[in-house]
């Protein structure tokens, strides 16, 4: 017997929404989404849990798939895409998988979201193991692409992660860490990439930048391991230095190009007044975290 899902119930409120002028329809949809956080705040606990679980898989040099069909799998790669040179990750250690692959993308394919076979090819041709972690987000908590890739990654003894948007779905019940973030109806029955989908989009953005403040990739709130690939990012780099220094630009500048551009490596030095050599060793004792390195460094000078 199915679970009665909130995703898929009419919205009493708005059942004269064909009627409401256009600013009517804005505004209920803005007052919607006002619940979107209160739905995501009740989650908090088990997103930390899964937080601290992606963390310890990816000190073991473990990979995070990020699992979805329709709009839940476009999130997740959209997410997936913006830690490469955000934090300057490798390409496949966080991977966003989409039901029906590239082509889904661009063009809806949601016929795709039932094909399971498939999933589970591709996390063999991934060579899934028991240090990677598997997320699935589904609204609905049911959809057959994420609870395959649920059922491959728990056979291989993988940490398994649900995001859904209903209460006590299947996917929950077969994740190690399952994340209900319960948005209830829709503004139009069952279009669950309004309020569902932006409560999945807050998800993965708290388990993907928590995981990467825990490892390393931030220091104080600045992003101190983006890949400076273009200006814009080079500027931010400088202004990142300037801020952790009190540097003027000039020397921000200067000082960035001489560390070859290793925002980590020009914020140790100038703190600690060590070697390019003293950077890359504390930094290396320390995982990456600049505070802690600096601290290393000082114990033993």
């Amino acid at each position: 017997m199915k679970k009665h899902r909130t995703t898929e119930t009419s919205n009493e409120k708005s059942l004269l929404l064909d009627e409401w002028s256009s600013f009517e329809i804005v505004q209920f949809m803005n007052q919607e989404d006002g619940g979107i956080t209160n739905a995501v705040k009740e989650a908090l606990p088990m997103i930390a849990l899964a937080v601290d679980g992606i963390v310890d898989r990816w000190k073991l040099g473990g990979r995070i798939f990020v699992i979805g069909a329709g709009t839940s799998g476009r999130l997740g790669v959209v997410d997936a895409v913006e830690l490469v040179p955000t934090f300057s990750i490798e390409e496949d250690r966080w991977i966003g998988i989409l039901a029906g692959g590239y082509e889904a993308m661009w063009t809806s394919l949601e016929e795709t979201e039932d094909d399971e076979q498939l999933i589970q090819s591709t996390l063999e041709d991934y060579n899934f193991s028991a240090r990677d972690v598997l997320i699935g987000v589904t609204a609905s908590g049911s959809t057959p692409f994420v609870l395959a890739a649920i059922h491959y990654g728990n056979e291989r003894n993988g940490l398994t992660i649900g995001i859904s948007n209903n209460e006590s779905t299947m996917l929950s019940s077969i994740c190690d860490y399952g994340i209900e973030a319960i948005t209830g109806p829709e503004v139009i029955r069952g279009s669950t990439r309004l309020k569902a989908g932006t409560a999945q989009k807050m998800v993965l953005n708290m388990l993907s930048t928590a995981s990467m403040v825990r490892v390393g990739k931030v220091y104080r709130n600045e992003m101190v391991d983006m890949k400076l690939i273009n200006n814009k990012l080079v500027y931010r780099a400088v202004q990142t230095l300037m801020n952790a220094t009190d540097l003027s630009e000039a020397d921000a500048a200067r000082i960035l190009k001489e560390n070859d551009h290793n925002l980590k490596v020009s914020i140790f030095r100038v703190l600690t007044g060590g070697t390019k050599e003293d950077s890359l060793h504390y930094l290396g004792e320390a995982d990456g975290h600049i505070k802690h390195a600096i601290q290393l460094y000082y114990q033993k000078n």
